[in-house]
């Protein structure tokens, strides 16, 4: 049996990939907006704005000046794991920190936020849009 490495993507390959992972993004916005306007009107606070990147080590962030950052992959999430992490964020506007009462707000929110947040160490790393194409059995290769 050989242990020959895939030959890379050609550039075809390339550009859908790069097509797909615009679409998810663009499809992800709509999600977290959606979201967010849900469990503002429970958490309260400012946001300014929302942003979706692909960030290599967070899921989340919420900046000073009230920016909501989210990572697009969080699509490939079960919904409730998406909204846990709009849920952390949201509550950041309230208390920029991750004290006692930061925590006790999520709770009040989301009582099972702590299964998700063990299922995000567990499963983050599968959260891919390579991981998602297999998953729904879409080729990589052309």
């Amino acid at each position: 049996m050989s242990h020959r490495k895939p030959s890379p993507l050609t550039d075809a390959e390339i550009r859908r990939l790069e097509t797909l992972e615009k679409r998810y993004r663009n499809a992800a916005r709509q999600q977290f907006e959606s979201r967010v306007s849900y469990y503002h009107r429970i958490t309260g606070g400012n946001y300014t704005s929302v942003t979706v990147r692909d960030q290599k080590t967070r899921w989340g962030s919420c900046s000073s000046r009230g920016t909501l950052s989210f990572n697009y992959r969080l699509f490939f999430a079960p919904p409730v794991i998406l909204d846990y992490v709009v849920v952390h964020e949201l509550c950041h506007l309230t208390h920029m920190n991750h004290s006692k009462d930061f925590w006790n707000m999520v709770a009040s929110v989301m009582p099972e936020y702590k299964v998700c947040r063990k299922w995000l160490r567990d499963h983050g790393h599968e959260l891919t849009l390579e991981a998602h194409m297999a998953r729904l059995g879409i080729p990589l290769r052309l």
